[in-house]
């Protein structure tokens, strides 16, 4: 089974000579297809480095980040945005979906970047609100719903290209207890049904207990890699 990522050597520094700060150093690491894994750790342990490294959102100072087959170190900008668009969903803490759009349209707006015609938008916009239970939101804003109902509709706009891989960083972490705990679930129940691959950077225990994978990490790099 070849890995949806490949990391070989991975380190990133930040600054220069004495304030110079190593966030990550020689991670090696692969993630399958239909994984349901975790990146934990304290804070300033990496995780939020890596997931930035593999999301191609910032580049390793050392190594080697292979993605769904492509490197994205042999990149330009342009062609590291096409990868982002393509084969990586992200969900992030904060949600960031755009205030002025309903569920739908914020769904929609990635496949429109993608090129894809307007009624298939629709139909894929619609089914995976369906699959992450709240198609009567569908043309509801962010404004008008809760955070878990905005973090529902993040996820499903990170699922409706069917991306290579998912990642998230924090993704419970303005949530609820239980809020929480249905979005996690959810997301197990996705990578269950449906084999889609996750990478979670999380410390909500919640998110760790449903992990099928855990990679611990400390100092920049992994600790320990475990599948449960």
């Amino acid at each position: 089974m070849e890995p949806i990522v490949t990391c070989r050597g991975v380190g990133k520094t930040f600054g220069k000579g004495e304030l110079a700060v190593h966030a990550l150093s020689g991670v090696d690491l692969d993630i399958l297809p239909g994984d349901f894994a975790t990146l934990a750790g304290p804070s300033g342990s990496g995780k939020t480095t890596l997931l930035n490294m593999i999301g191609g959102l910032d580049s390793p100072t050392v190594g080697e980040v292979v993605v769904d087959g492509e490197n994205l170190g042999l990149m330009g900008k342009g062609e590291l945005s096409e990868i982002r668009l393509r084969k990586i969903g992200f969900v992030f803490q904060s949600f960031n979906l755009i205030p002025v759009m309903s569920a739908t349209e914020n769904i929609e707006f990635v496949l429109e970047l993608q090129g894809v015609s307007r009624s298939e938008r629709r139909e894929r916009s619609l089914s995976i609100l369906s699959d992450v239970g709240i198609e009567d939101l569908a043309h509801r804003r962010p404004g008008a719903m809760s955070g878990g109902q905005q973090q529902r509709v993040a996820v499903a706009r990170a699922l409706v290209s069917n991306p290579a891989i998912v990642l998230a960083d924090e993704p419970t972490a303005n949530l609820d207890s239980a809020t929480a705990y249905d979005l996690v679930r959810l997301m197990r129940r996705l990578n269950e049904e449906h084999g889609t691959t996750f990478l979670i950077g999380t410390h909500d225990m919640r998110v760790l207990e449903n992990s099928r994978r855990r990679i611990t990490m400390i100092d920049g790099g992994i600790d320990t890699d475990e599948r449960i």
